[in-house]
């Protein structure tokens, strides 16, 4: 597939993430899977190599990059050696933590947590999802009360992406019980702060070496200075990040797809059956020819909205149709390659066999796909499109 998008810095950096992948991530997958946690010194690794804090200034110790193209280098190697565990607990970071400290952060916040982040000294999370609220984000009932020059945070999280690691969670909690979605704020709340703590690491279906985890919030004493953005406007800075990080599970649904298709095709052409390779057989080559049109089409629509995010302009709306669109197509694909696989499919050895079971996830979360389509739904009886 030839894509125009990139350009000779993005090759070079194509290549810094290649190697750091096969001497840092590779080795070492099958072991961080097994035991369902990345070794923190990958973190350490990823940001010396600078795979970490791309859009971080450099006076905050980041590379200062904030072409989304570069990201979607690191994405798509990711999606090529078959390591999501590990990709989808630096997204968080990248995608969604450091662009809330960044965008949202006092000077002195900055200074104070955007070093360690692009380092990889510091793990970050992003805590919204509660038991009994799932997508509902107008549902949150963690509290955090004022106390003087504190907030009195109380309240639990679930399904927390780098929830065991974390050393730095934004926690979304509300403020106001009286004002609907103006009543939350975000908190950053610090690995150590007395009354946090963590519960169960979640047994997940795919990405095991992810961890993911439960968090519990008993009258931690959050300081006011870790209040992130402005009191009451929690909702709204959630609303204004959620484009960049749908795009972002777009890109790397699509990236998985498009692996998922390479590695079938190679398979197909290798693998002989009633004489010949399976590759040769009609059905085989239809069910190639389509998947790889609906991967190129999509490809062009999520390289437009990448295009967009780079310019600033990419709307609620676009990110919910390339999230819903990509996730829903990663799972048709990765299912078919499975089945042109046969039984070596179902293998975990094989990596569309550990796709396979990475891939459910991706219309869940970051927003349903129902979630997805109506909010382009509203979009459409609202008159804009």
């Amino acid at each position: 597939m030839q894509r125009d998008i990139f350009e000779d810095d993005h090759h070079s950096y194509r290549e810094t993430v290649r190697e750091f992948l096969a001497r840092e991530v590779e080795p070492n997958y099958e072991r961080w899977e097994s035991e369902r946690l990345i070794d923190r010194s990958a973190w350490i690794s990823a940001g010396k190599s600078g795979i970490l804090g791309l859009a971080i200034p450099e006076e905050y110790g980041g590379s200062g990059v904030t072409d989304y193209r570069f990201r979607t280098v690191v994405v798509e190697e990711v999606a090529r050696t078959a390591t999501t565990s590990f990709g989808s607990g630096i997204s968080t970071q990248d995608d969604i933590v450091i662009p809330y400290i960044a965008h949202l952060g006092t000077e002195e916040q900055k200074q104070r947590w955007l070093p360690g982040l692009a380092a990889g000294e510091f793990i970050g999370a992003i805590a919204m999802t509660e038991p009994g609220t799932g997508s509902d984000l107008q549902g949150i009932k963690a509290t955090a009360v004022r106390n003087g020059d504190e907030w009195i945070l109380n309240g639990q999280k679930t399904f927390i992406t780098n929830g065991i690691h974390s050393d730095l969670v934004i926690v979304v909690a509300r403020t106001d019980p009286n004002a609907g979605a103006k009543g939350l704020s975000l908190f950053v709340v610090e690995r150590d702060m007395p009354g946090f703590s963590r519960g169960r690491k979640l047994h997940k279906v795919g990405l095991a070496g992810q961890d993911t985890a439960e968090l519990i919030f008993d009258n931690v004493r959050v300081p006011t200075a870790n209040l992130l953005g402005e009191e009451g406007w929690g909702f709204i800075h959630l609303m204004e990040n959620l484009p960049l990080e749908r795009l972002s599970i777009a890109v790397s649904a699509l990236a998985a797809a498009h692996a998922a298709f390479t590695w079938t095709k190679d398979y197909v052409f290798a693998r002989t059956a009633f004489g010949k390779p399976i590759g040769d057989l009609q059905n085989t080559r239809f069910v190639l020819a389509e998947m790889l049109t609906e991967i190129e089409v999509t490809q062009s629509h999520v390289d437009r909205c990448v295009a967009a995010l780079n310019a600033g302009t990419l709307t609620a709306v676009d990110a919910a149709k390339a999230k819903w669109w990509a996730s829903e197509l990663q799972k048709r694909v990765v299912d078919r390659c499975v089945q042109l696989h046969g039984g070596y499919g179902f293998m975990m050895e094989y990596p569309i066999g550990r796709s396979y079971v990475d891939t459910r996830i991706v219309t869940i979360y970051g927003g349903t796909t129902e979630i997805m389509k109506e909010i382009i739904g509203r979009d459409i009886a609202s008159g804009s499109s």
